[in-house]
């Protein structure tokens, strides 16, 4: 069976599996209470200017500033390097027709540009020759806010269409990458070269490969109506607000993953459903047969099996079919991937044992990457491996693996000590950052102090009191269950030691609501 796109739909949330010979490869989530803002385009104010770190804040009217590097910042044609250029206003940014001067595309959904031809503009010029607070900027969001930091914006506008990227302050026409086929890829930058179009630069995207000259026209004069729309708004305004919004996620799934792979798509709101049936008559009309109402009793995601993998992709631990295991750890500047043998010992050559468990472990970690949507710096500890043709081996599994995946990555080669350090385009939160908080109780940490090192550090806090005073004392303490437990039925006889060498009375009471690393001391 080919791919299955199926759709689970509320009024809380909208949920959206991609499922590959009945597995489930990637799932999008968006809370409509707090939806992403990835690919929405602000006109904002400049709040603050950082020179050190040539970095901009800027209000777009969002909970926090944005965040905009020097780099993605669109200067136009109008530098003088010699001279303080004055501030860009908003037409000289909305009418700016720049030369290979493009972000990398940031969509949820698509890849990137062929060899990454729209690079950010790597100039010279300080952020404070370019902008001044107070300033008014058009923005677009690159990257959703993650945890403490603020949305990162550019002023480089990317407005997706269905088989077309525009780029209005860019001028070259680029080829997805995931269109391999070199004919193909010619074709299609002569076909949209030789497009009567609005001025700006252009990337046919995953969809347009196969397409005809009528495809593009059509996306060609909506995404023309959208940035003049965006810009007429931007004269009228007051800075911050929202200037162009793009699909939720149900249109932006059928926009970017609904081709002729796709087999259905298996929706459950009826509402929606007669929307997507609208929406695909409009824009793609020969997808329409294959959307489909489900109407069954049982929750659409459990029919199919997918909540129950949902809940796997959270799991620290994935056992691999042979045995051994990788375990999966997020921390905030990096993903560490540990790979194990587990209870996979082999039969003779333990090389081959190794290589074996480790090519098990390429596919499950690629499967989990784009599961997890596991982005950033990543770092893979594979199995040590003693001959360098098995680490060839590995590595080269791992690059061929990687071709299924849309983001973007970077390898490099195994080092000495079995480590495989990569990156992973990252533009939303992951799975589980979607999906879950940092644990109250440890903090995020994955660990808490044992009870016998909380009731040692309560004895020397009662030490330190009871050597500080010459009068005899009631000391009373209040501790978590699991703590009294161990003081009153273990360390009682300790406590009664103290007691007779400071000449103290020491009371223990059990607070429920304390955590079982805090504790309250009293003295009387």
């Amino acid at each position: 069976m080919g791919s299955q796109i199926i759709i689970n739909s509320n009024s809380r949330e909208i949920r959206v599996a991609l499922v590959e010979n009945n597995l489930l490869v990637e799932l999008f989530i968006e809370h409509k209470a707090n939806k992403g803002i990835v690919g929405n385009v602000y006109k904002g104010l400049v709040t603050k200017i950082l020179p050190g770190m040539q970095v901009a804040f800027v209000n777009a009217g969002l909970e926090k500033a944005g965040f905009l590097y020097v780099g993605d910042i669109d200067v136009g044609d109008r530098l003088d390097n010699e001279s303080k250029p004055d501030p860009l206003s908003i037409s000289d940014q909305l009418n700016a027709n720049v030369s290979n001067k493009a972000m990398d595309l940031n969509t949820d959904l698509d890849s990137e540009s062929e060899d990454k031809p729209f690079r950010r503009d790597n100039h010279s010029i300080p952020i404070q020759d370019i902008l001044e607070e107070g300033q008014e900027v058009i923005v677009q969001v690159a990257k959703n806010p993650l945890g403490t930091k603020g949305a990162r914006i550019t002023s480089y506008i990317t407005l997706p269409g269905r088989y077309l990227v525009y780029m209005p302050t860019a001028s070259q026409i680029s080829v997805s990458r995931r269109i391999e086929e070199e004919n193909e890829k010619e074709r299609l930058k002569n076909l949209v070269s030789e497009l009567d179009k609005p001025c700006g630069g252009y990337i046919v995207r995953t969809a347009g490969q196969n397409r005809e000259e009528k495809d593009f026209i059509s996306d060609i004069n909506f995404l023309d109506r959208v940035w003049n729309n965006l810009k007429n708004k931007s004269d009228s305004a007051g800075a911050p607000c929202l200037l162009y919004e793009d699909l939720n996620l149900i249109f932006r799934s059928i926009r970017d993953l609904f081709n002729h792979d796709v087999d259905e798509l298996v929706i459950d709101s009826r509402d929606d459903y007669e929307k997507c049936i609208e929406f695909c008559s409009t824009f793609l009309p020969h997808l329409v047969d294959k959307i489909q109402l489900y109407e069954g009793a049982t929750p659409i995601f459990d029919h199919f099996g997918i909540e129950i993998e949902i809940n796997r992709a959270l799991d620290r631990k994935v056992w691999l079919k042979s045995g051994g295991y990788i375990s999966i750890d997020q921390t905030e500047a990096l993903v560490a991937i540990d790979v194990n043998t587990g209870k996979f010992v082999g039969h003779t050559d333990p090389e081959e044992t190794i290589l074996k468990t480790n090519l098990e472990a390429v596919k499950e970690i690629v499967y989990q990457l784009r599961l997890r949507n596991i982005g950033g710096l990543i770092i893979v500890d594979f199995i040590d491996m003693s001959k360098e043709v098995s680490k060839e081996i590995i590595w080269n599994a791992l690059n061929q693996a990687l071709k299924s995946d849309r983001s973007r990555t970077n390898i490099l080669k195994i080092s000495e000590l079995g480590l495989v350090e990569m990156t992973r385009k990252r533009v939303r939160e992951s799975l589980s950052q979607t999906l879950c908080d940092a644990c109250y109780y440890c903090e995020g940490s994955g660990f808490i102090k044992s009870p016998t090192t909380i009731c040692y550090d309560i004895f020397r806090s009662i030490h330190r009191i009871a050597s500080n005073t010459y009068q005899k004392k009631t000391i009373t303490v209040e501790v978590h269950p699991n703590i009294y437990d161990l003081l009153v039925e273990i360390e009682s006889s300790h406590l009664e030691e103290m007691e007779s060498d400071f000449d103290i009375e020491i009371s223990v009471r059990v607070n429920t609501k304390l955590h079982q690393e805090k504790y309250n001391i009293n003295v009387i």
